[in-house]
C-alpha cells in the first residue's frame, strides 16, 4: 500500500517545532485527576500521579479504573476535574480536546481491543497507523519495517491480517503503538493472547523502550511487571494505592497472603487494605 496513493492528502506536514522537546520534569503528571464514566460514577477520583522516563506498571482488580485512566492519557477520555500534564502541555479544560494534535503525534497507545481492516497485510496496518499518526511519508516505509521486527513479525509483513493467530494481531497492535516512535507509551493488557515465548520477547521490549520513553503497562499478570518494570502503581476504587519499586510492594506480603511470588503476595496484602497504604501517600 502507498500512502498518499491509496489515502486522502495529509493537510500538513510535522514541524520541527511540533516535535521539538519541551522543558517539563514529568512526561506524565496529574494532580487531582478525576474522571466520570457516565452519569454517576467517577471511574478516576482524586489521583495525584508523576511519572517520568521508564516502564511503570499499572495494577489493579477489574473494575479499580486502569482503563479509563489510560484512556484519559491517550487523551480518548477527557478529565472531569483537576489537571493533567503530558509532556508539559495541559490536556483537556476550555480549550478541548481537540486542541492536541501535535502532542498525539508523541504518545503511542494499544488499548485491550483495537479495530484494524482484516484485508490489509500486516505492513499495511502499520502503515496506515503511521499516517493517521503523521509520521512524515519519507519516513513511514524505515519506522514500519523497525516496529513489526521489534514485535517479531518481519516475516509476517507481507501476510493478511485476517490470517493471523490472536497473539500475531496483539503484536501488530504493539507495532502500530510505536511506529512512530513515540515519548509516552500506554499499553493496555498488551499481553493478552501471547504465548509464555512471546511474552519473554515482549518484556525484553520494554526493557529497551524504557531507557528513553515513559511506557505505562495496564496488566493483571503480576510477574511481568516483576520482570520488566522500574515500578509499580497500584490502583483500586479510583484511587493510587501504591507507587513504588517492585522490591517495596513485594515486601508487603507474608507467608499468610495469597500468591505464587512475593510481588503477588505483596499485592494481595496491599488490596486487602489498601486504607493503611492510602494514607501514607
Amino acid at each position: 500500500m502507498t500512502i498518499g496513493k491509496a489515502g486522502p492528502t495529509m493537510t500538513s506536514a510535522v514541524s520541527t517545532a511540533d516535535i521539538a522537546p519541551t522543558a517539563y520534569a514529568w512526561e506524565i503528571l496529574a494532580t487531582g485527576l478525576k474522571v466520570r464514566v457516565g452519569r454517576k460514577r467517577m471511574a478516576v477520583d482524586g489521583l495525584d500521579l508523576s511519572l517520568g522516563t521508564g516502564v511503570h506498571g499499572l495494577l489493579g482488580p477489574n473494575g479499580a479504573g486502569k482503563t479509563t485512566l489510560i484512556r484519559t492519557l491517550a487523551t480518548v477520555l477527557r478529565p472531569t476535574e483537576g489537571t493533567l500534564e503530558l509532556l508539559g502541555e495541559s490536556v483537556g479544560g476550555v480549550a478541548g480536546m481537540g486542541e492536541h494534535r501535535a502532542l498525539r503525534r508523541r504518545i503511542g497507545y494499544l488499548p485491550q481491543e483495537f479495530g484494524y481492516y482484516k484485508r490489509f497485510t500486516v505492513r499495511e496496518f502499520v502503515e496506515y497507523m503511521a499516517w493517521l499518526k503523521e509520521v512524515p511519508k519519507a519516513e513511514i516505509p524505515g519506522a514500519v519495517q523497525r516496529a513489526v521486527e521489534r514485535v517479531g513479525l518481519a516475516d509476517r509483513a507481507d501476510e493478511r491480517m485476517k490470517a493471523l493467530s490472536g497473539g500475531m494481531v496483539r503484536r501488530v497492535g504493539i507495532a502500530q503503538a510505536i511506529v512512530n516512535d513515540p515519548t509516552i507509551l500506554l499499553l493496555d493488557e498488551p499481553t493478552v493472547g501471547l504465548d509464555p515465548a512471546q511474552r519473554l520477547r515482549f518484556r525484553e521490549l520494554l526493557q529497551e523502550l524504557g531507557t528513553d520513553t515513559c511506557v505505562l503497562v495496564s496488566t493483571h499478570l503480576v510477574e511481568d511487571v516483576a520482570a520488566a518494570c522500574t515500578d509499580v502503581v497500584v490502583f483500586a476504587e479510583g484511587r493510587l494505592v501504591f507507587q513504588g519499586p517492585p522490591d517495596e510492594l513485594a515486601s508487603m506480603g507474608g507467608p499468610e497472603h495469597p500468591g505464587d511470588s512475593p510481588l503477588e503476595r505483596g499485592y494481595s496484602a496491599l488490596l486487602l487494605n489498601p486504607e493503611q497504604v492510602r494514607g501514607t501517600w
